[in-house]
């Protein structure tokens, strides 16, 4: 196989791989009432963080995590409170509410996830792998 047929092959393959974890998502937000993107935000907030940093973790811009957040804020599941060091910035705190719908959201995406088709040692050897493509 030469280098283009496998690269060709691989962005193929990445890319139905990816569209099998966006139907993932997709379907443990309907399970749990809430939007693709809510599920994304509740996944990564794991300590609080600004907006700006949330919207690293999901990888859009600030303005799309802020109107997550305001969902979020209006279900009372995440709070905004001052930035210990920074007072132009706000951190986002899950409340006991969104602690909870937070554990919900990891539980479904744990369950039936594509990755589940491989053991653990290959999970973390596909992790290693794109963190050495993408770093």
């Amino acid at each position: 196989m030469t280098e283009q047929q496998i690269d060709r092959e691989v962005c193929k393959l990445v890319h139905r791989f990816v569209q099998r974890l966006e139907t993932h998502v997709r379907r443990a937000a309907d399970d749990l009432g809430l939007t693709p993107t809510q599920v994304v935000a509740l996944r990564e907030l794991s300590e609080p963080i600004t907006a700006r940093e949330l919207a690293d973790r999901m990888s859009c811009e600030a303005s799309n995590a802020t109107f997550v957040l305001d969902r979020l804020e209006e279900q009372g599941l995440v709070e905004r409170r001052p930035h210990p060091t920074d007072r132009r910035a706000k951190r986002i705190v899950l409340t006991p509410a969104g602690e909870r719908r937070r554990g919900e959201v990891l539980e479904r995406l744990g369950t039936y996830s594509p990755l589940t088709a491989l053991s653990d040692v290959q999970q973390e050897s596909l992790r290693d792998l794109l963190r050495d493509l993408v770093v």
